[in-house]
């Protein structure tokens, strides 16, 4: 690591009603990658809008390559070499690679847009970084590794000095993740400052050389990672131990009636002659790699997807039996008493620009509904219930969704099928983008709701987390069913042996 390129000191930023940033300290040196950790709401990515401009700090100081500076919008930064990779990618799908790169700042000739040279200019970008991409495909027509790719290759542009990844591998593949880590690492061989902002523990020893650890919305401490472990970077970030145990035996009782039966559900390449069971108060993991075609079963199950053919059994509760039910849309699925909380939470599962009040009531707006009048009252109630309950980190009821960390956007979505009392609860990547205590608080109201009689299918990329969870496992590979297994012979090369097993 070289000398310290960039520090905050006693950053402190309030909003109404919520302390966000306490006094925080952080640096960054030249050729090093730095963890940023903490749980959702903890403050990280406000100390770094804080840092770009996004945000007007109240008070502390920002040194940067030995001056004192303050930012005042995100243009300032980057053109000063501090640039952000968004979580979210910020792309134009129907552009170009090459326009996505410069837009805003393209390259003209005369009074025209010199096209030729912005190619040229995002291929020697794509070639410092030793990737393949072709500046002039269509944005959309990339996958998500891709395109996180081309925005790294943006920040490149400015001529970056630092910059910040905000969990950036988190919708990708193993083998995308590979890639990106060669790139960070010679990103840092450039002697460039890197913030590496992420939940998954794993990443954190592999690709950083240290780790800031912030904690409802404080500076916790900072450790060289090397010498740390797993423990102490989760005990620094929670403040108490969390463990994770694999589920030895299956919580559902062995006579649990069977309430989703799925038979021969076939819905494109992806879902191929898919049949499985749940039973009442049952945790249904499904594992398999990416692309395996589990959030396309799930999505034709709840009628977000046309299904081609197949069965799908609903138990009648009244009679206890199973009864065939046609699910041809969402709304369907719904009044057969399926909730379905999407892996991407922001698109599908809540409206960020409304309340959690207005989010929470969603999907069953009609039962607060009094002719055209809704009944206020009601619905905040009930919305501070699963605010309680779920401890959700918010100001109050009233809050914008879009002003939630990621964590708890994830828990109003849980509140909106909760409200809704579904039966059926399809939870696809549940902890995709959660902190571990997050994660350790939706594991615990998961077994709260088999308990109480809920039956959940999840969807996991997550070995440990399938393991932790499941009762029973269903695998699939590339779009078929290929194993189904007890969580008690349930073991991490049964599953990927199952996982791998159409693959040539």
């Amino acid at each position: 690591m070289g000398d310290v390129i960039l520090t905050m000191k006693g950053i402190d930023k309030s909003f109404p009603g919520v302390h966000a940033l306490d006094h925080v300290d952080f640096e960054v040196r030249r050729g090093e990658v730095h963890a940023l950790m903490g749980e959702n709401g903890a403050g990280k990515s406000t100390l770094m809008k804080v840092l770009t401009g996004i945000y007007k700090k109240d008070s502390g100081t920002i040194t940067y390559e030995g001056k004192e500076v303050e930012f005042h919008n995100t243009r300032e930064a980057q053109d000063a070499g501090i640039v952000i990779v968004h979580q979210e990618l910020n792309m134009v799908g129907d552009l170009t690679v090459a326009q996505n790169i410069f837009i805003g700042r393209e390259p003209v000739k005369g009074i025209r847009i010199d096209d030729k040279k912005m190619i040229e200019d995002s291929k020697a970008l794509f070639d410092k970084l030793k990737i393949e991409i072709d500046p002039t495909a269509k944005m959309k027509d990339l996958t998500v590794g891709k395109q996180q790719m081309c925005e790294i290759a943006k920040a490149i542009s400015h001529n970056a000095k630092v910059i910040i990844f905000d969990e950036p591998s988190a919708a990708l593949t193993e083998k995308e993740i590979d890639d990106l880590f060669a790139i960070i690492r010679d990103l840092r061989a450039q002697n460039m400052g890197i913030v590496y902002i992420s939940h998954r523990m794993d990443e954190i020893k592999v690709i950083t050389d240290r780790v800031t650890v912030m904690r409802d919305g404080g500076y916790v401490g900072t450790l060289i990672t090397k010498d740390c472990t797993k423990e102490d970077i989760i005990n620094m970030m929670v403040g108490r131990v969390i463990y994770e145990e694999p589920k030895t035996h299956s919580m559902c009782p062995p006579d649990a009636p069977v309430v989703l039966k799925v038979e021969n559900l076939n819905a494109g390449r992806m879902v191929q002659d898919v049949s499985f069971e749940l039973h009442k108060g049952e945790i249904l993991g499904f594992s398999g790699l990416m692309g395996a075609g589990r959030t396309e079963t799930a999505r034709a199950i709840f009628g977000a997807d046309p299904k081609q053919s197949g069965k799908i059994s609903i138990m009648n509760k009244q009679t206890g039996k199973l009864e065939e039910v046609t699910i041809n849309s969402p709304v369907d699925a719904v009044k057969a008493g399926i909730g379905y909380l999407s892996e991407d939470r922001r698109r599908y599962g809540v409206v960020v620009g409304k309340s959690i009040i207005e989010n929470s009531t969603l999907a069953c707006l009609e039962d607060y509904s009094h002719g055209i009048f809704i009944d206020k009252a009601a619905e905040k109630k009930v919305t501070e219930k699963y605010i309680e309950e779920l401890a959700t980190k918010t100001p109050g009821p009233d809050q914008l969704v879009m002003n939630l960390s990621g964590g708890n956007q994830q828990k109003v979505v849980i509140a909106k099928w909760l409200v809704k009392n579904s039966d059926i609860l399809i939870f696809d990547e549940p902890t995709r983008g959660i902190d571990v205590g997050a994660k350790n608080e939706i594991y615990k109201l998961m077994n709260k709701l088999a308990s109480e009689g809920k039956s959940i299918i999840m969807i996991s990329s997550e070995m440990t987390e399938i393991l932790r969870m499941s009762d029973r496992i269903v695998i699939m590979c590339e779009g078929k069913k290929t194993g189904e297994m007890d969580i008690a012979e349930a073991t991490q090369e049964s599953i990927m042996d199952k996982a791998t097993r159409n693959i040539k």
